[in-house]
């Protein structure tokens, strides 16, 4: 065996050394060697491995927060007007309801396809029909309720027109089942696709997603029914109650969360637009519509106008905030692997 020289005996007494430390400490505070001009980058425990975060950005642009919202709001009212129909409320509201949900079917798949770049990408999602997939059973949804949002409100058109028939009357009664069928789930899909997602600041709360959104979505609806000439109606005023309260609730549980993926929520730009828009949802107009109760006619419309206002500037501005929440948690490389950060990262 041939002898070794003393380069190579202080060597393997290094790593002898090197051995004995990692065993007895689980780590080795010594550097490696890295090679003069070597192309690789330095990994340290600031920027994570080599700098790259373990997951990706959301690619949506500016389209997606604006497509939650149009489709928030017209799945709800789609649900509201149906609702309205087969219990004999008011025929404007019914009208109203139908009319802005038909305006929000036209408007989310142009805002779809500007975000996918071609038209082809959304006729192609059409192709599959995908139970576990909440993309595909949310284009679906889409597709279901724009047509049964269209019906609806080309059948009331008519019957104004012209008068009722047999066949405007089977048109709207179907037009009114898919509504009410498809509302409510294209109302809150948005939050299931998220929430579906590994992005730890939307993955970790998959549960609330929906139900914040179906709320968030039914104060937006109640608020442009009442902007419309609906702000003495009884119905949309406990609406907007219910749905204002839920959004207190949702902040309260949110702000309670200790977890590192509830600090997008929390800290930084997105959160003081989560913060603008909990506040502009929930308590604001909790006050004003209970305010709104104990007055006057007149100016307990003007105090649900206004209430109706900051409903949907609150539902837009949650909206922004949940992508923008999304994109600094998968900036962070350390939240999907639980590690504390020491200190606070910059957001």
């Amino acid at each position: 065996m041939k002898e070794l020289d003393s380069n190579e005996l202080k060597k393997e007494q290094r790593l002898f050394e090197i051995r004995r430390e990692a065993e007895s400490q689980g780590t080795v505070k010594n550097r490696g060697v890295r090679p003069t001009g070597a192309p690789f980058p330095i990994a340290s425990p600031e920027t994570g491995y080599y700098g790259i975060p373990l997951l990706k950005e959301p690619s949506w642009t500016w389209e997606i927060p604006l497509y939650f919202f149009v489709g928030g709001a017209s799945g709800a009212a789609g649900v509201i007007g149906s609702i309205a129909h087969m219990t004999g409320a008011d025929p404007e509201l019914v009208k109203h309801a139908r009319w802005i949900a038909a305006a929000g079917t036209v408007l989310s798949p142009p805002l779809l396809v500007s975000d996918l770049g071609r038209p082809e990408r959304f006729l192609n999602m059409l192709r599959v029909f995908k139970p576990q997939s909440a993309m595909s059973m949310g284009v679906w949804t889409l597709m279901g309720f724009s047509g049964g949002a269209a019906a609806s409100a080309f059948a009331d058109f008519v019957k104004r027109r012209y008068g009722p028939s047999l066949p405007i009357r089977v048109i709207e009664n179907a037009g009114n089942l898919a509504s009410l069928a498809f509302g409510l789930p294209f109302s809150n899909y948005t939050g299931v696709l998220i929430g579906a997602t590994a992005i730890p600041a939307w993955n970790q709360h998959a549960g609330e997603l929906p139900a914040h959104f179906a709320a968030s979505a039914l104060g937006t609806a109640v608020g442009l029914l009442e902007l419309s000439g609906h702000e003495r109606s009884r119905a949309l005023q406990m609406l907007g109650l219910g749905a204002a309260i839920f959004e207190c609730w949702e902040g309260l549980h949110i702000e309670s969360k200790k977890n590192q993926s509830s600090d997008p929520l929390k800290h930084g730009t997105s959160g003081t637009l989560f913060r603008t828009g909990g506040i502009l949802s929930g308590p604001i107009p909790l006050a004003l519509r209970m305010l709104s109760l104990f007055s006057g006619k007149k100016r307990a419309g003007k105090l649900r106008r206004i209430a109706a206002m900051c409903s949907i500037a609150g539902s837009f501005t949650t909206r922004i905030a949940w992508i923008a929440a999304g994109h600094v948690s998968a900036r962070d490389w350390r939240e999907p692997l639980e590690i504390p950060r020491t200190p606070r990262l910059e957001r």
